[in-house]
């Protein structure tokens, strides 16, 4: 029997865990002297978050990263699952895990290495187009999109799409 493809396990996904650099972002960070990093975000991404939690799916942040800024931003889209400077990603999947997530309704999107281990245990491995070769391997979904360029967008908008909570009076405010 064949496996499910990605636009098939969409149905079921109801928790999406996401990586900030190299999925919200393009990876590049301006440091400057005694202020937080810079970076940038897609604004679409941001809209597809915060419409998914109205929507009631479930959005997960787990960053390397440190920023009072990305804090903020994440928070003003309605994010209450904020984890960063997280030093092994697979560890804080446990601890999700044993908080009542479950793996089996669960995608989640990286780019890079210290992803990956998380990724080998969801349901949908997802990541955008431009991410590290062992990544783009494991992954289920592959974007279209760079990261930082409106793959966060895709993924939530088609499983959106799909369940049937995209285009719903909640999508035209913010």
């Amino acid at each position: 029997m064949a496996s499910p493809t990605y636009k098939e396990l969409l149905g079921g996904i109801n928790a999406f865990l996401f990586d900030v650099d190299g999925v919200f972002t393009d990876n590049r960070v301006l440091l400057m002297p005694g202020i937080d990093p810079v970076r940038t975000f897609h604004s679409r991404d941001s809209y597809a978050v915060q419409h998914a939690i109205k929507e009631g799916l479930r959005i997960v942040i787990i960053t390397g990263g440190r920023s009072d800024g990305m804090r903020e931003s994440f928070a003003r889209s309605g994010v209450k699952e904020y984890y960063d400077h997280v030093y092994n990603k697979n560890a804080k999947l446990d601890e999700l895990i044993a908080g009542g997530l479950d793996p089996a309704t669960t995608a989640y999107m990286g780019d890079d290495i210290p992803d990956l281990r998380v990724m080998q245990r969801v349901a949908l491995p997802c990541c955008p187009s431009d991410a590290a070769q062992e990544i783009k391997a494991i992954s289920a979904f592959v974007s279209r999109y760079n990261g930082g360029a409106g793959c966060v967008r895709d993924l939530l908008e088609q499983a959106m799409k799909v369940q049937g909570k995209w285009l719903t009076d909640g999508a035209y405010t913010w």
